[in-house]
């Protein structure tokens, strides 16, 4: 149930609440956290068959927004992600706000339909896997004070020469602007220097699940599996 950015049919701009846009009573967020490469996209897919959740990367909503025609942020987010920075988070913490609107308020009647032909049943589009993000401090602060505070983070780790590895594999057929060597570096460094803060922030909070991504893709997840069970019991 991926939601794509061309069906937002909004623009990015700052929202303005004093409390968060979603009760977390009501809604569920995963964050998928991990170097490039560490197979955050495959996990979450597989996440999204068995168990019904809306599979939203920050990434992908990102390239997505910058190819949408009539964008004001899409020069700029080609800039930032070719360098292998960090987009402004207002842009980015605004595009996953309005791709969760989206879902719940398009996918809810899918998920009944789902449920009357045999599929995942008795699930609403109120879980949600979040990978990529936050990337920074100030983007896991924002996020859970103006959209939803999160109720668990999947931390996928792996040792950087197997990611660069993989990155290096995908760009042959990837077409991503981003999976050279040269950017690849600079996103682990970025990577390092500003997520790990965020990792840590939220293991303070209980929340954070580690999951060795070295293994092999059904042995991740498996580990992913036992990691999300008292979430999904909740």
């Amino acid at each position: 149930m991926s939601v794509a950015a061309a069906e937002l049919g909004t623009t990015a701009t700052t929202s303005a609440t004093s409390s968060p846009a979603f009760d977390p009573k009501e809604v569920t967020v995963i964050f998928v956290l991990g170097g490039p490469g560490a197979g955050k996209g495959t996990q979450c897919a597989r996440l999204v068959q068995h168990h019904g959740f809306v599979h939203l990367s920050a990434g992908d909503l990102l390239r997505a927004e910058q190819q949408r025609e009539g964008s004001q942020f899409g020069a700029m987010i080609k800039e930032y992600i070719t360098e292998g920075k960090i987009v402004p988070m207002e842009v980015t913490i605004k595009l996953l706000e309005n791709a969760m609107r989206a879902a719940m308020s398009s996918e809810a009647g899918e998920a009944k339909e789902a449920g009357a032909n045999g599929g995942v049943k008795g699930i609403p589009a109120r879980r949600f896997l979040i990978d990529g993000f936050p990337r920074q401090m100030d983007q896991a602060v924002k996020f859970d004070e103006t959209v939803c505070p999160s109720s668990l983070v999947l931390f996928l780790v792996c040792p950087e020469p197997i990611l660069l590895e993989r990155l290096l594999e995908r760009g042959k057929t990837s077409g991503r602007d981003d999976d050279n060597a040269e950017s690849i570096k600079k996103r682990f460094q970025t990577f390092v220097n500003t997520s790990m803060p965020v990792v840590d922030y939220y293991r303070k909070q209980a929340k954070v699940v580690d999951i060795d991504s070295s293994k092999s893709i059904e042995e991740v997840y498996a580990d992913i599996e036992k990691g999300i069970a008292p979430v999904l019991r909740a």
